[in-house]
Order: C-alpha cells, then structure tokens, then sequence
C-alpha cells in the first residue's frame, strides 16, 4: 500500500486528513502514534522530528508530507477521488484556501490552549489565557454563524478542504462552548457535517478515546 497515514483517533487535526481520506475511499495503512509512549514517540520522531502528526508517508512517490492542509491538497493533486478539496474555479478555489486556516487558527487554536489547560498541573495553570482564547472561540463562532445563513458548506454548495477543517474544529469546540442554542447557523453545519459519512466514521473511531479528554 502506498500511502500510510501516522495519527491519532483523537486528534482533531487527524480527523481533518481522515475525513478527505474516507471522502474518496483512498486506500492507507493506519499508524496510530501514542506519543505518551516513549518508544512509539521516538519512533515517530525519527521519522518527522517536529514530533506533531498527522504525516503522510507516500511510499511510491517517497515523499513524507506534514500538516493536515498540506496532505489533504496533496490528496487532492495526486490520488483524486469524487470529492474534489480544492475546487477548480479559482474564486471557489480562493475561499477553501482562505476558510481552512480560519477554522485551524481560530477555531481549533483557542479550543485546544482551553483543553490543554485542563491537563497542567494546578500550579501551571493560565486562567488569563484561557479567558483569552475563549473569547477569541465567541468571535470566530459570531463570524460562522453568520458566515452559514443560506449555505450548506463552507463555500457554498460544494464540499471542501474547509469543511474538512470545520467539521472536528466545531464539534470539538461545542464541547468547550456548547453553541448549540446562541449560534443557530454554526450549529445545523455542524450536524451535516457529522452527518456526512466521511466524519460519521472519524468519529465512531474516536469514540473509544472520547474518555481521555479532560473535563
């Protein structure tokens, strides 16, 4: 098998690749990392020494491709399916582009400052941050809300890189901020988009992992 996958079931920047990968039905070999063990993380870092997954391991093309962004427009260039990431019409092309870093910047950045925050010891705990990034939460959800009257996805009728960047950064986020009363509009995308089988099976893969989040 040419392509091989190195990710967790829980990590939200993994659903993003995994959602491109089951939108296609690309075949992969899964390598799930668990980087609190010590072996399975040295391992990983020999291979991509930054230590952060996902990574793409391209066997035919020997080429290893980093970053969640970067392997869904890889996808898209060298093993295309169906569901194209990057549309064709340049405008269309422009808006994922522009709505994918949004999500991964605004959405799942200050989601994960508050979740990391909960696993620090009492000692290390930055309640000014947390603060901070959940504000930042309430003003990337107002420009969603208002962002997704009348659209079904992200860019309009055509599914994207940026609804695959959407989908874990929302749900995981409602965890955080349940937004599903204050912001109408974020919420209905966010049940298409774990409608959508590509991320029903992400998530019914993460589900035996749900419990380790911290509360």
């Amino acid at each position: 098998m040419s392509l091989t996958l190195y990710f967790h079931p829980l990590s939200s920047f993994c659903h993003k690749v995994l959602i491109a990968l089951y939108e296609n039905a690309t075949p992969f070999e899964r390598r799930v990392v668990n980087l609190m063990d010590e072996a399975d993380a040295a391992a990983f870092r020999k291979l991509w020494p930054i230590g952060k997954f996902p990574v793409l391991h391209d066997q035919t093309a020997s080429r290893l491709v980093p970053e969640s962004s970067l392997i869904i427009e890889y996808l898209d260039t060298h093993y295309p399916g169906r569901t194209r990431f990057i549309p064709a019409d340049a405008d269309a092309a422009m808006r994922a582009r522009h709505n994918d870093p949004f999500y991964d910047l605004h959405v799942q950045d200050p989601m994960q400052k508050v979740v990391g925050d909960r696993l620090r010891p009492a000692d290390k705990k930055d309640p000014h941050g947390v603060e901070q990034a959940k504000k930042r939460l309430q003003t990337a959800l107002d420009m969603i809300d208002t962002d997704m009257t009348g659209k079904t996805w992200s860019i309009g009728d055509d599914f994207s890189m940026a609804d695959c960047a959407a989908a874990p950064a929302l749900f995981f986020a409602d965890m955080i901020i349940p937004f599903g009363e204050t912001h109408k509009n974020a919420a209905a995308y966010l049940r298409r988009l774990q409608q959508r089988p590509s991320y029903a099976r992400a998530l019914d893969e993460a589900r035996p992992y749900f419990s380790l989040i911290p509360k």
